[in-house]
């Protein structure tokens, strides 16, 4: 568990010394000298890239010419106009930080996708904008719905409007997200006049990388949690941690001294099948019988997933006087509706033209 990775020292500019931090003890962190270096290197990447097209008259280079240049200057300056004023630095978060990472790496991979089928990845780049912003209200506005009880109790006014937007702790549900998503996903299309089927296709793969970085990002702040184990991989999370703090919270004989007995790294599970369905989705996009086909895999291969690793977490309980967890039973809606969906996309299939498209070219 890392629920904070590093910390980002405001004081000294080359800095790479540890702050001590009363709550929490001495904590990695890097001067914002350092971050600079980073951004210096993300902005000759940029230049290298659009060398062909740059034209400083242009706004489509003075535009981000001039932000690269902003952040620059707030990079170097920070010690001098911030300084003291923040002592402990800004806090990287392991669960924000790994929902960044998949964000930009789903993105990236989603724009060679879509340079096959012709579509430009100034587009994907927007669509991803919308799906971002769906997914992460969609999937807060889940959770707050799921756990009303526990994040509303003895909470009034301000404390409650804080509770809900209170994020350091993760609280965020992958399907609320999906949900929302989906319908941001399907306005943008319209707006644009893309096709859905073939977005779909190009955006799967990508979907599930973002959510590989993301159960990472729940493994490092402890939530997802699994139930008991003796298998040699099991998990304790320490004291502090959000799984210890909930299962002490419910009363558990799983948390003992210090650590949390050995869990299943649920997280983990979800993470490497993430992976694994990536990889797999990919290779069938260059070789998908028609559009809409990748879209239909993702649809159905999910839901059996999660359905079968929320059997062995431990962090939700039944629903609906059932042994099924609230994911359990969306997985099962999604399931059945992705059974129609591909029924739907055959019978288009067969009415549109009497024959099967012919696969797409895998160059």
């Amino acid at each position: 568990m890392r629920q904070i990775l590093f910390r980002i020292r405001l004081d000294f500019l080359w800095s790479a010394d540890a702050i001590n931090v009363p709550t929490e003890g001495p904590v990695d962190a890097i001067g914002t000298g350092y971050l600079f270096l980073l951004w210096l290197a993300f902005g000759g990447l940029w230049l290298y890239r659009n060398r062909q097209r740059f034209d400083i008259k242009q706004p489509e280079t003075i535009v981000p010419l001039f932000f690269w240049s902003m952040i620059s200057i707030v990079l170097l300056t920070a010690p001098w106009w911030r300084g003291d004023s923040v002592p402990y630095g800004i806090p990287v978060y392991g669960y924000g930080f790994m929902l960044f990472l998949g964000f930009l790496l789903g993105g990236w991979t989603a724009t060679r996708r879509a340079a096959q089928v012709g579509i430009e990845k100034e587009v994907i780049w927007d669509c991803a904008m919308w799906l971002f912003f769906a997914g992460i209200l969609g999937a807060r506005l889940f959770y707050l719905i799921q756990y009303h009880e526990q994040i509303f109790a003895n909470k009034q006014g301000a404390a409650a409007f804080k509770a809900a937007f209170n994020l350091t702790n993760g609280g965020l549900v992958f399907y609320g997200g999906a949900i929302l998503g989906a319908i941001g996903y399907f306005v943008f299309c319209k707006r644009r006049n893309l096709s859905p089927l073939q977005m779909g296709d190009v955006i799967i793969p990508s979907g599930f990388l973002g959510l590989a970085f993301g159960r990472f990002g729940c493994f490092l702040n402890s939530c997802c949690y699994g139930g008991p184990t003796d298998l040699p991989w099991g998990v304790q999370f320490p004291i502090g941690s959000a799984a210890y703090g909930a299962l002490a919270q419910r009363g558990h004989e799983f948390v003992a001294g210090d650590l949390t007995i050995p869990l299943h790294p649920t997280q983990i599970y979800s993470s490497l099948s993430a992976l694994i369905l990536f990889f797999v989705s990919s290779w069938y996009f260059r070789h998908r019988p028609r559009d809409g086909a990748v879209l239909a895999f993702g649809w159905l291969t999910y839901p059996i997933i999660r359905f079968v690793i929320e059997w062995i977490r431990n962090d939700e309980p039944g629903r609906f006087n059932t042994t099924l967890t609230i994911s359990q039973w969306v997985s099962v809606v999604l399931f059945v509706s992705g059974l129609a969906f591909l029924f739907w996309l055959w019978q288009r299939e067969s009415a549109s033209t009497g024959s099967p498209q012919k696969p797409v070219n895998s160059s």
